[in-house]
């Protein structure tokens, strides 16, 4: 089967199509004939080596992608699910899992024609949403659904957001209105149409400066924030004493922000392998998608031979919507 992977870390260059021997469902197991793969930051840590200490015994290719789109095209024995061959799905896939002896199992990433994963990480497709639309939903929806579940907020409170023109940030932002929560958010003047139309109640410019913008319109402080735009401690100033603040995509150790400790800000650090083979919440964004709750948003359709093309597009920044290799 043809697959992007990389035998050396490195820049984008690194990735070029290979020839991967295809795979098979066994027991309790789905294979997904993947028609589009959503490129994400996390994929070029693959790339670049951040990980190579935990794949050092294991020889590549490495194949990233975490997010798929396709359809059931073969089910494995004994494998129980509602799912039959041909229905569009979607699903996250995890590349690799560190052990606690600091190596790591590697089971192949989405950046591939197919891919075989246990039946509860495969949910069917939201209904009337194509296969590059849906490929951007599993990973940043997830990690915006996880990380709402861990602030548990009540209707009627106080979130701040910050990247909320991105892809996680949005999708916070898009669900969190819909629970019933006053976002504030922020935005570049290029990005505020969209970012209200996401459901942000109001919205204070980008900056290292934000939290000072955001105490301007609330006093008191929001009741949590999260930072997916890594703006990094300062945003602390934002949030109300006995508040919740959200670390989103690696940002910071959690003492980094110890200036909240002293004012009893609880510091929450969502990771998105929590929620891997959670099929109800993974149904949820289904769920959310349908009602017209999430709204995904595709930046361009790229062939896998044009990977490094959409990995120096990603680095470079700027996009606003995902990415998406089409197999």
């Amino acid at each position: 089967m043809r697959a992007v992977g990389l035998t050396e870390f490195g820049g984008p260059d690194v990735l070029h199509v290979v020839d991967l021997p295809e795979p098979h469902a066994g027991l309790g197991e789905i294979r997904v004939r993947v028609r589009a793969a959503a490129v994400n930051p996390a994929d070029s840590l693959l790339r670049s080596g951040a990980a190579a200490w935990l794949l050092r015994d294991i020889p590549g290719p490495y194949v990233p992608g975490q997010d798929v789109a396709g359809i059931v095209d073969e089910i494995g024995p004994g494998t129980v699910t509602d799912l039959a061959y041909g229905d569009p799905v979607i699903a996250m896939v995890l590349p690799f899992l560190p052990r606690p002896d600091g190596t790591a199992d590697y089971f192949g990433g989405g950046y591939a024609e197919h891919v075989v994963l246990p039946a509860g990480w495969v949910t069917r497709a939201p209904q009337g949403v194509d296969h590059a639309t849906a490929s951007t939903l599993p990973l940043n929806g997830l990690t915006a659904l996880l990380t709402l579940d861990q602030l548990a907020l009540e209707p009627g409170a106080v979130l701040a957001v910050t990247g909320a023109a991105g892809a996680v940030g949005g999708y916070v932002v898009q669900m969190a209105a819909a629970a019933g929560l006053a976002v504030i958010a922020d935005a570049a003047p290029t990005d505020e149409t969209t970012v209200r139309t996401s459901g942000a109640a109001k919205i204070v410019a980008r900056g290292d400066d934000v939290a000072r913008r955001i105490r301007a319109i609330q006093p008191a402080g929001v009741d949590a924030l999260v930072d997916a735009a890594l703006v990094g401690p300062q945003v602390v100033d934002a949030v109300r004493d006995g508040g919740s603040l959200a670390l989103l995509r690696g940002n910071g150790e959690p003492g980094a922000y110890a200036a909240g400790a002293g004012r009893g800000i609880t510091v929450r650090t969502p990771f998105v392998p929590d929620y891997a083979g959670r099929a109800d919440r993974l149904a949820e964004i289904r769920r959310l998608t349908e009602h017209g709750v999430l709204l995904p948003r595709v930046a361009r359709t790229l062939a896998p031979a044009d990977a490094p093309e959409a990995h120096r597009l990603l680095e470079a920044g700027g996009i606003r919507g995902r990415l998406v290799l089409t197999f």
